[in-house]
Parts: C-alpha cells; structure tokens; sequence
C-alpha cells in the first residue's frame, strides 16, 4: 500500500515561497489505479516527482510497503557522458537486478539499435524516453508511475508501450496523472481532481469527470 499523508510541496521564488500542492492525502492499495485529472501547471507533475522520491515534499509523509517506479521515461537520472548500455547496467546496480537479463529486454523493446552503444548526449529527447521506458519495464516494479508520457515515439511505439503497461502488468498499481479525462477513464477504476494544489477525490469517475470540467470551464 501506498499512503500519502497531509503532503504538501512549496518552492523558493524572488517573491517568497510558492505553494504548489497543499495537504495532499490518499492511499492506494496494491493493484488498485488511480487517475488525477488537472490543467497545465496545477501540480501533477510535482506530486508523481514527490511520490517517486525524486523530490522531497515540503511537509507530511509519504509510506509505501510497495515497490515504486521513477516516473515513466524519467530521464533526470541519466548520465550523458555514458552509453544507454552503460546508464543501463548502473540502474541494474541500483536495483540488484541482474544486467543480462534487463539488457536483452530493453535492447529489444527500445528498438534503439547502435544507438544503445552511443553516448546519451547523442540521443534525442525521444530516444531518452524510449530508454527510460524500456528500463521502467524492465526493471519491473509493483506501482507504475505515469506522467502523460506512453506517447513515446509514433503510433506504431505508442501502442507497443501501452500494451506493455496496461495490459502485460494489468495486475499492477498505478497512478495515472493527465489533463485528457479520456485517458483516466479508460485506464483507472478511481479518479481525483487536482486543482490549485488542493486533490479532491471523487465516489466514481463521472463526478471526477464533471467536477474538472467545471474547474476548466468554470
């Protein structure tokens, strides 16, 4: 189980601390798939940052008895001096996971070729999401985080990362965060609103649905 408890995050401007998310709470229970719905700049990146651990949140805590991923095609912790190949097995080494195995998969799914050998520097930014994807599948994790990012590469790649995720780890927890209601309710059974640093999270999707738009088109 995942438990995000009175979260909130705030950051330095040349104006005074600026708040972005305020007493976040909720759980989410192995398996379970929650979608946050919310406009451009109302914090969902901010709060998958936190709850990866990528960042730190201002206040209150957050506790997992879970596994959980960076967020998918994260590409922050990436060394661009080092080969994909390289920046793979350092990942492996963080994970205890053995390189062999995490290789030949991402090798395969990323489709990235004689590029894997090449110094990220070398790659474009979707070549990095690619990478990043193939190694979140790989490395294989109990709670997927997902930031509006399984539109990697065209049409052809978009479907193969979907698949991957929603269908070949159906039995995993998820926490989906978009501005596009269609993609929460084809892929999550709860949906939440964030809206000005404030999540509220509603009985079924249809209120979740109806209370963004109203925050949208007010």
């Amino acid at each position: 189980m995942i438990e995000i408890s009175n979260v909130s995050k705030s950051y330095a401007t040349r104006r005074g601390p600026r708040s972005v998310l305020s007493n976040i709470s909720f759980t989410l229970q192995k398996g379970e798939r929650l979608g946050i719905l919310g406009r451009n700049g109302a914090g969902k990146s901010t709060l998958i940052r936190l709850i990866s651990g990528v960042e730190r949140p201002t206040s209150g805590s957050i506790k997992s008895g879970i596994s959980i991923s960076w967020p998918l095609a994260f590409t922050g912790a990436f060394q661009s001096s080092l080969t994909g190949l390289d920046n793979i097995k350092f990942i492996c080494r963080i994970y205890n996971r053995k390189p062999e195995d995490v290789v030949e998969f991402v090798e395969d799914f990323s489709e990235l070729g004689i590029y894997l050998r090449e110094p990220l520097k070398k790659y474009s930014a979707g070549m990095r999401a690619r990478l990043a994807f193939g190694l979140s599948m790989a490395i294989d994790f109990d709670c997927f985080l997902i930031d509006e990012v399984v539109a990697v590469g065209d049409a052809r790649f978009q479907e193969k990362c979907r698949h991957e995720l929603f269908h070949v780890r159906s039995d995993r927890a998820m926490i989906l965060v978009s501005h596009e209601p269609s993609f929460i309710r084809q892929y999550c059974q709860r949906a939440a609103v964030l809206e000005a640093g404030v999540l509220t999270e509603y009985p079924n999707i249809d209120d979740a649905y109806a209370a963004y738009g109203s925050a949208v088109c007010p």
